[in-house]
Protein backbone atom coordinates (compact mmCIF):
# COMPACT_ATOMS: atom_id res chain seq x y z
CA UNK A 1 0.00 0.00 0.00
CA UNK A 2 2.81 2.38 0.92
CA UNK A 3 4.60 1.63 -2.38
CA UNK A 4 1.40 2.31 -4.35
CA UNK A 5 0.89 5.59 -2.53
CA UNK A 6 4.50 6.62 -3.15
CA UNK A 7 4.17 5.90 -6.88
CA UNK A 8 0.91 7.86 -7.01
CA UNK A 9 2.50 10.88 -5.32
CA UNK A 10 5.46 10.78 -7.69
CA UNK A 11 3.18 10.61 -10.73
CA UNK A 12 1.16 13.54 -9.41
CA UNK A 13 4.34 15.56 -8.85
CA UNK A 14 5.56 14.75 -12.36
CA UNK A 15 2.20 15.84 -13.80
CA UNK A 16 2.33 19.11 -11.87
CA UNK A 17 5.85 19.75 -13.15
CA UNK A 18 4.60 19.32 -16.72
CA UNK A 19 1.68 21.68 -16.12
CA UNK A 20 3.98 24.28 -14.55
CA UNK A 21 6.21 24.15 -17.61
CA UNK A 22 3.25 25.00 -19.83
CA UNK A 23 2.11 27.98 -17.77
CA UNK A 24 3.41 31.46 -18.60
CA UNK A 25 5.96 32.84 -16.17
CA UNK A 26 4.68 35.10 -13.39
CA UNK A 27 4.77 38.81 -14.19
CA UNK A 28 7.94 40.61 -13.28
CA UNK A 29 7.90 42.81 -10.21
CA UNK A 30 7.12 46.35 -11.29
CA UNK A 31 9.75 49.03 -10.85
CA UNK A 32 7.51 52.02 -10.27
CA UNK A 33 10.45 54.38 -10.54
CA UNK A 34 10.55 53.71 -14.29
CA UNK A 35 7.05 52.31 -14.90
CA UNK A 36 4.27 54.87 -15.20
CA UNK A 37 1.28 52.61 -15.85
CA UNK A 38 0.10 49.04 -15.29
CA UNK A 39 -2.95 46.86 -15.92
CA UNK A 40 -4.71 44.68 -13.38
CA UNK A 41 -5.01 41.38 -15.25
CA UNK A 42 -6.15 37.82 -14.67
CA UNK A 43 -3.40 35.24 -14.40
CA UNK A 44 -3.49 31.43 -14.73
CA UNK A 45 -5.32 29.77 -11.89
CA UNK A 46 -7.70 32.67 -11.44
CA UNK A 47 -5.14 34.85 -9.74
CA UNK A 48 -4.76 38.50 -10.71
CA UNK A 49 -1.73 40.76 -10.70
CA UNK A 50 -0.39 44.08 -11.90
CA UNK A 51 1.32 43.87 -15.29
CA UNK A 52 3.47 46.80 -16.42
CA UNK A 53 2.51 48.77 -19.53
CA UNK A 54 5.83 49.11 -21.28
CA UNK A 55 4.94 52.03 -23.54
CA UNK A 56 1.95 53.99 -22.22
CA UNK A 57 0.42 56.57 -24.49
CA UNK A 58 1.95 59.99 -23.75
CA UNK A 59 -0.37 62.94 -24.30
CA UNK A 60 0.29 66.61 -23.66
CA UNK A 61 -2.32 68.36 -21.54
CA UNK A 62 -2.02 71.47 -23.70
CA UNK A 63 -3.09 69.49 -26.78
CA UNK A 64 -6.55 68.90 -25.33
CA UNK A 65 -8.59 71.77 -26.72
CA UNK A 66 -12.13 72.89 -26.05
CA UNK A 67 -12.44 71.33 -22.58
CA UNK A 68 -10.72 73.97 -20.46
CA UNK A 69 -13.22 73.93 -17.59
CA UNK A 70 -13.13 70.19 -16.96
CA UNK A 71 -9.39 70.08 -17.63
CA UNK A 72 -8.77 72.68 -14.93
CA UNK A 73 -11.07 70.91 -12.45
CA UNK A 74 -9.54 67.45 -12.86
CA UNK A 75 -5.98 68.81 -12.85
CA UNK A 76 -6.69 70.64 -9.59
CA UNK A 77 -8.19 67.51 -8.03
CA UNK A 78 -5.14 65.51 -9.10
CA UNK A 79 -2.73 68.07 -7.64
CA UNK A 80 -4.64 67.96 -4.36
CA UNK A 81 -4.27 64.19 -4.36
CA UNK A 82 -0.53 64.36 -5.02
CA UNK A 83 -0.10 66.89 -2.24
CA UNK A 84 -1.78 64.56 0.26
CA UNK A 85 -4.77 66.92 0.54
CA UNK A 86 -8.40 65.76 0.33
CA UNK A 87 -9.42 64.81 -3.22
CA UNK A 88 -12.37 63.09 -4.90
CA UNK A 89 -12.95 60.10 -7.14
CA UNK A 90 -14.05 61.44 -10.52
CA UNK A 91 -16.59 60.47 -13.16
CA UNK A 92 -15.95 61.92 -16.63
CA UNK A 93 -19.13 61.49 -18.63
CA UNK A 94 -20.50 62.76 -21.91
CA UNK A 95 -20.23 62.64 -25.68
CA UNK A 96 -17.84 60.23 -27.33
CA UNK A 97 -14.59 61.56 -28.72
CA UNK A 98 -14.50 64.65 -26.52
CA UNK A 99 -11.29 63.82 -24.64
CA UNK A 100 -12.40 61.99 -21.50
CA UNK A 101 -9.84 59.18 -21.47
CA UNK A 102 -7.24 61.40 -23.16
CA UNK A 103 -7.48 63.82 -20.24
CA UNK A 104 -6.66 61.11 -17.70
CA UNK A 105 -3.66 59.97 -19.76
CA UNK A 106 -2.48 63.55 -20.22
CA UNK A 107 -2.59 64.11 -16.45
CA UNK A 108 -0.28 61.11 -16.03
CA UNK A 109 2.16 62.71 -18.46
CA UNK A 110 1.93 66.06 -16.65
CA UNK A 111 2.35 64.72 -13.10
CA UNK A 112 4.43 61.54 -13.43
CA UNK A 113 7.49 63.36 -12.10
CA UNK A 114 5.51 64.22 -8.94
CA UNK A 115 4.84 60.52 -8.28
CA UNK A 116 1.55 59.93 -10.10
CA UNK A 117 1.03 56.45 -11.53
CA UNK A 118 -1.89 54.86 -13.42
CA UNK A 119 -3.50 51.44 -12.99
CA UNK A 120 -6.00 50.43 -15.67
CA UNK A 121 -8.81 48.17 -14.44
CA UNK A 122 -11.78 46.57 -16.19
CA UNK A 123 -15.11 47.39 -14.60
CA UNK A 124 -15.68 43.81 -13.41
CA UNK A 125 -12.42 43.90 -11.50
CA UNK A 126 -13.13 47.05 -9.49
CA UNK A 127 -14.18 44.64 -6.75
CA UNK A 128 -10.45 43.83 -6.50
CA UNK A 129 -9.65 47.31 -5.24
CA UNK A 130 -8.53 45.97 -1.83
CA UNK A 131 -6.07 43.65 -3.63
CA UNK A 132 -4.81 46.53 -5.76
CA UNK A 133 -4.33 48.60 -2.63
CA UNK A 134 -2.38 45.73 -1.06
CA UNK A 135 -0.22 45.37 -4.18
CA UNK A 136 0.76 49.05 -3.99
CA UNK A 137 0.99 49.35 -0.21
CA UNK A 138 4.13 50.94 1.16
CA UNK A 139 5.05 52.64 -2.10
CA UNK A 140 5.75 56.37 -2.14
CA UNK A 141 3.68 56.91 -5.29
CA UNK A 142 0.03 57.81 -5.65
CA UNK A 143 -2.18 55.84 -8.01
CA UNK A 144 -5.13 56.63 -10.23
CA UNK A 145 -7.25 53.52 -10.74
CA UNK A 146 -8.58 54.16 -14.24
CA UNK A 147 -11.70 52.46 -15.60
CA UNK A 148 -12.42 53.50 -19.18
CA UNK A 149 -15.84 53.38 -20.85
CA UNK A 150 -17.64 52.38 -17.67
CA UNK A 151 -21.28 51.35 -17.97
CA UNK A 152 -23.54 48.57 -16.75
CA UNK A 153 -26.46 46.67 -18.18
CA UNK A 154 -29.76 46.92 -16.39
CA UNK A 155 -29.38 43.42 -14.95
CA UNK A 156 -25.70 43.54 -13.96
CA UNK A 157 -24.96 43.22 -10.26
CA UNK A 158 -21.37 44.50 -10.61
CA UNK A 159 -22.36 48.11 -10.03
CA UNK A 160 -23.16 47.29 -6.39
CA UNK A 161 -19.55 46.29 -5.84
CA UNK A 162 -18.48 49.60 -7.34
CA UNK A 163 -20.73 51.49 -4.94
CA UNK A 164 -19.05 49.73 -2.03
CA UNK A 165 -15.60 50.63 -3.36
CA UNK A 166 -16.53 54.27 -3.86
CA UNK A 167 -17.96 54.44 -0.35
CA UNK A 168 -14.46 53.70 0.91
CA UNK A 169 -15.15 50.25 2.31
CA UNK A 170 -11.64 49.10 1.56
CA UNK A 171 -9.19 47.78 4.13
CA UNK A 172 -6.11 49.98 4.01
CA UNK A 173 -4.25 51.83 1.32
CA UNK A 174 -7.24 53.73 -0.09
CA UNK A 175 -5.69 57.07 0.79
CA UNK A 176 -3.15 56.53 -2.01
CA UNK A 177 -5.73 55.42 -4.58
CA UNK A 178 -8.31 57.44 -6.49
CA UNK A 179 -10.81 56.11 -9.03
CA UNK A 180 -11.17 58.01 -12.30
CA UNK A 181 -13.81 56.55 -14.63
CA UNK A 182 -15.12 57.60 -18.04
CA UNK A 183 -18.56 56.87 -19.43
CA UNK A 184 -20.93 57.99 -22.16
CA UNK A 185 -23.74 57.67 -19.61
CA UNK A 186 -24.25 60.17 -16.83
CA UNK A 187 -25.75 57.58 -14.47
CA UNK A 188 -23.75 54.59 -15.80
CA UNK A 189 -26.93 52.55 -16.29
CA UNK A 190 -29.56 52.58 -19.06
CA UNK A 191 -32.52 54.86 -18.34
CA UNK A 192 -36.06 54.16 -19.50
CA UNK A 193 -39.07 56.39 -20.06
CA UNK A 194 -41.30 54.31 -17.81
CA UNK A 195 -38.95 54.87 -14.87
CA UNK A 196 -39.21 58.64 -15.25
CA UNK A 197 -43.00 58.31 -15.56
CA UNK A 198 -43.08 57.01 -11.98
CA UNK A 199 -41.41 60.18 -10.65
CA UNK A 200 -43.81 62.10 -8.40
CA UNK A 201 -44.18 65.82 -7.71
CA UNK A 202 -45.04 66.58 -4.08
CA UNK A 203 -45.63 70.29 -3.79
CA UNK A 204 -42.48 71.91 -5.13
CA UNK A 205 -40.39 68.80 -4.51
CA UNK A 206 -39.47 66.09 -7.03
CA UNK A 207 -39.52 62.52 -5.67
CA UNK A 208 -37.70 60.22 -8.07
CA UNK A 209 -38.88 56.68 -8.65
CA UNK A 210 -36.94 53.97 -6.83
CA UNK A 211 -35.20 52.76 -10.00
CA UNK A 212 -34.10 56.29 -10.87
CA UNK A 213 -32.86 56.87 -7.32
CA UNK A 214 -30.75 53.70 -7.56
CA UNK A 215 -29.09 54.89 -10.74
CA UNK A 216 -28.43 58.38 -9.44
CA UNK A 217 -27.04 56.92 -6.20
CA UNK A 218 -24.28 55.10 -8.08
CA UNK A 219 -22.92 58.06 -10.02
CA UNK A 220 -23.27 60.40 -7.04
CA UNK A 221 -20.69 58.36 -5.16
CA UNK A 222 -18.10 59.97 -7.39
CA UNK A 223 -17.25 63.22 -5.63
CA UNK A 224 -16.31 64.97 -8.86
CA UNK A 225 -18.74 64.91 -11.79
CA UNK A 226 -17.35 66.36 -15.03
CA UNK A 227 -19.52 66.70 -18.14
CA UNK A 228 -18.06 66.59 -21.67
CA UNK A 229 -20.47 68.06 -24.21
CA UNK A 230 -20.45 67.67 -27.98
CA UNK A 231 -18.45 70.31 -29.85
CA UNK A 232 -20.11 72.85 -32.09
CA UNK A 233 -18.78 73.45 -35.58
CA UNK A 234 -16.44 76.32 -34.74
CA UNK A 235 -14.87 74.47 -31.84
CA UNK A 236 -14.39 71.40 -34.01
CA UNK A 237 -12.63 73.50 -36.65
CA UNK A 238 -10.48 75.17 -33.99
CA UNK A 239 -9.34 71.77 -32.69
CA UNK A 240 -8.62 70.66 -36.25
CA UNK A 241 -6.49 73.76 -36.82
CA UNK A 242 -4.55 73.06 -33.62
CA UNK A 243 -3.69 69.52 -34.68
CA UNK A 244 -2.74 70.59 -38.19
CA UNK A 245 -0.32 73.11 -36.70
CA UNK A 246 1.10 70.46 -34.35
CA UNK A 247 1.68 68.24 -37.39
CA UNK A 248 3.55 71.01 -39.19
CA UNK A 249 0.73 71.84 -41.61
CA UNK A 250 0.23 75.61 -41.58
CA UNK A 251 -2.46 76.01 -44.22
CA UNK A 252 -5.22 78.65 -44.39
CA UNK A 253 -8.50 77.47 -42.92
CA UNK A 254 -10.28 77.93 -46.24
CA UNK A 255 -7.99 75.28 -47.78
CA UNK A 256 -9.29 72.47 -45.58
CA UNK A 257 -12.48 73.73 -43.90
CA UNK A 258 -15.05 72.06 -46.17
CA UNK A 259 -13.13 68.80 -46.27
CA UNK A 260 -12.87 68.74 -42.47
CA UNK A 261 -16.63 69.25 -42.17
CA UNK A 262 -17.32 66.42 -44.61
CA UNK A 263 -14.94 64.22 -42.59
CA UNK A 264 -16.98 64.87 -39.43
CA UNK A 265 -20.25 64.30 -41.29
CA UNK A 266 -19.20 60.83 -42.43
CA UNK A 267 -18.50 59.93 -38.79
CA UNK A 268 -21.65 61.47 -37.41
CA UNK A 269 -19.68 63.47 -34.87
CA UNK A 270 -17.80 66.76 -34.63
CA UNK A 271 -15.53 65.31 -31.97
CA UNK A 272 -11.96 65.98 -30.95
CA UNK A 273 -11.12 62.47 -32.13
CA UNK A 274 -12.53 63.21 -35.58
CA UNK A 275 -10.55 66.46 -35.73
CA UNK A 276 -7.33 64.64 -34.82
CA UNK A 277 -7.95 61.88 -37.36
CA UNK A 278 -8.71 64.34 -40.15
CA UNK A 279 -5.58 66.38 -39.35
CA UNK A 280 -3.41 63.25 -39.59
CA UNK A 281 -4.99 62.25 -42.89
CA UNK A 282 -4.66 65.73 -44.38
CA UNK A 283 -1.09 66.30 -43.19
CA UNK A 284 -0.11 62.80 -44.35
CA UNK A 285 -1.36 63.41 -47.85
CA UNK A 286 0.52 66.69 -48.00
CA UNK A 287 3.70 64.92 -46.90
CA UNK A 288 3.35 62.60 -49.91
CA UNK A 289 3.00 65.57 -52.21
CA UNK A 290 -0.67 64.94 -52.82
CA UNK A 291 -2.82 68.05 -53.05
CA UNK A 292 -5.89 67.51 -50.85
Amino acid sequence: MNDDLTRLVRRAEALLDRVDALLPPPPRAIDWQTTLAARWQARPGGRRALVAVEHPQRLDLDDLQGIDRVKTALDRNTRQFLAGAPANDALLWGSRGTGKSSLVKALLTRHAAQGLRLIEVDKDRLVDLPDIAAATAGLPHRFIVFCDDLSFGSDEPAYKALKVALDGSVSGGRERLLIYATSNRRHLLPEYQEENALTRHVGEEIHFAEAVEEKIALSERFGLWLAFHAFDQERYLSITQHWLARLGCERPVDDWREEALRWALTRGSRSGRAAYQFARDYAGRLALGETP
